[in-house]
């Protein structure tokens, strides 16, 4: 059987469902399409855009050294796609076409148009899951929906981890060369900043690296450093698991060796990046269930009714890191010069933007989508309805970081602060939170442009009131 293996988010050889199911059946090849302008449209940052292209040059060698021709097609846009694959399967007399599914809703609209073509054509399709160590619809609640509340969710994953975790995949053996040569002429004149990748260099080894080293130096202490952002405290790992290079199961496999077997206890460090990745797996699980969220809504509706801010003013300084509260400057610059911020850090300036500037989270969740190099939609919206209280099983309304205990707590001696903020490196480790005006003006640095107390009250207030109104008129408020 000549078989076609259609890649997008799991640009690697190993623990590929797809690849190894091909190369099992029958002679394959490989096709993956460029779609800057779709990238345009998802806000894909430059530097995920630079690993990506690094990631496919890796990946092509590798094919190359399965004998498997990879051929790399620019395509404006995702509902090109199947009129390109149509001529392609048939120039190439292809029998069957194999890829892993994404779960974003315009990945899934355009794989069921390429699954329709294929159809059309005579071709046999097999559509295999390599995202999600548990495919998303197989864990649900005594109602048979999605689990909403992330215990309930974890609960069940690891009641069913034994019976309903995918199975994973070793790296494929060489098939015999079919004739064909790799084109991927289309990479090469897909123009990027290639400085990112001196930050974030490309490669499913390296991907791997990062795992191994990890688990060898890092794991143990996990539990205590997650929350330091000063210390490399942890994997390193999502821009790889973003684009595929390595994936979620991988993770936890490894970490499963590491730990024992052991899902939820035995070694702290180990059993808290589990957790991790559940909840990664969590708002896969969701954006499946209500797609809506893949769309720009949040998914308590009554919450489009708050009175959002769209002070473009207030979010510039946000953005720019100008805001007077040093550990969300620190972050903020962290993330336009890295393209990357700690986890903690995104908690605390999402509920900054959200909850004391009151400005819509989907101007800071597209903002980070632009910047991250491991942007992910899934994650990042549930990062945001999270901070924001419009998600599932967000923060409750009323509990509001305060942005300089946070920096107190988890940047004590403000060796972050510091790095990324240096107008304030003079500062004492207590004033450094904090600035007086005196310090401030004499830095250069931006007084608060918002009061943390009258901020914080007149949230509460915002989302009491909705409270109000949806109690009062049900229609507010409703299941999805």
């Amino acid at each position: 059987m000549r078989n076609l293996v259609w890649l997008r988010r799991d640009l690697r050889t190993r623990d590929n469902p797809a690849l190894f199911t091909a190369m099992q059946q029958g002679a394959t090849q490989a096709i993956y399409f460029i779609t800057p302008e779709q990238w345009d449209s998802h806000d894909c940052s430059p530097a995920q855009r630079s690993l990506i292209k690094g990631q496919l040059l890796k990946l092509s060698q590798q094919l190359t050294e399965l004998n498997v021709p990879l051929q790399i097609i620019h395509c404006p846009y995702f509902a090109d796609i199947p009129a390109y694959l149509e001529r392609y399967v048939n120039e190439q007399g292809i029998q069957q076409l194999l890829f892993n599914h994404q779960y974003e809703w315009n990945e899934m609209h355009c794989t069921r148009q390429v699954v329709k073509m294929a159809r059309s054509n005579g071709i046999a399709v097999n559509g295999l899951h390599d995202q999600c160590i548990i495919t998303p619809g197989q864990l649900t609640n005594g109602q048979g929906g999605c689990y909403k509340v992330y215990s309930a969710f974890k609960r069940a994953f690891m009641a069913n981890f034994l019976t309903l975790s995918r199975e994973t995949y070793s790296l494929p053996k060489p098939q015999k060369k079919i004739g064909l040569t790799s084109d991927i002429d289309a990479l090469h004149q897909f123009d990027v900043e290639w400085s990112w990748q001196l930050l974030w260099p490309a490669g499913e080894d390296e991907a791997l690296d990062r795992l191994d080293h990890f688990l060898e130096q890092t794991v143990n202490q996990y539990k205590d450093n997650r929350d330091i952002p000063s210390v490399v405290g942890t994997s390193g790992l999502s821009p790889y698991l973003a684009i595929g290079a390595i994936s979620t199961a991988q993770c936890l496999h490894a970490a499963l060796r590491f730990n024992r077997g052991e899902l939820d206890s035995g070694n702290q460090g180990a059993s808290s990046w589990i957790n991790e990745l559940i909840w990664r797996e969590f708002y896969r699980h969701l954006i499946v269930a209500y797609p809506d969220l893949c769309r720009h809504k949040p998914f308590k509706p009554d919450t489009d009714n708050l009175p959002w801010r769209h002070d473009k003013k207030l979010f510039a300084a946000w953005c720019e890191g100008r805001t007077g509260f040093p550990i969300v400057d620190a972050a903020m610059r962290q993330l336009v010069s890295t393209s990357w911020m700690h986890n903690r850090l995104r908690m605390i300036t999402a509920m900054f933007l959200t909850k004391h500037l009151f400005i819509d989270w989907r101007w800071g969740e597209r903002f980070f989508m632009q910047h991250l190099v491991d942007g992910d939609l899934a994650s990042n919206n549930g990062g945001w309805q999270w901070s924001a209280s419009t998600g599932v099983d967000a923060v409750p309304y009323f509990r509001i970081f305060n942005p300089t205990r946070q920096s107190r707590r988890f940047d004590p001696d403000g060796d972050f602060i510091r790095k990324f903020v240096p107008e304030l490196s003079h500062l004492d480790s207590k004033s450094i939170h904090q600035p007086t005006v005196a310090q401030a003006i004499s830095a250069d640095y931006p007084l608060p442009i918002v009061d943390h107390v009258n901020a914080v009250a007149q949230t509460k207030a915002s989302f009491k009131r909705l409270n109000e109104q949806s109690e009062a008129f049900p229609e507010f408020h409703y299941e999805h």
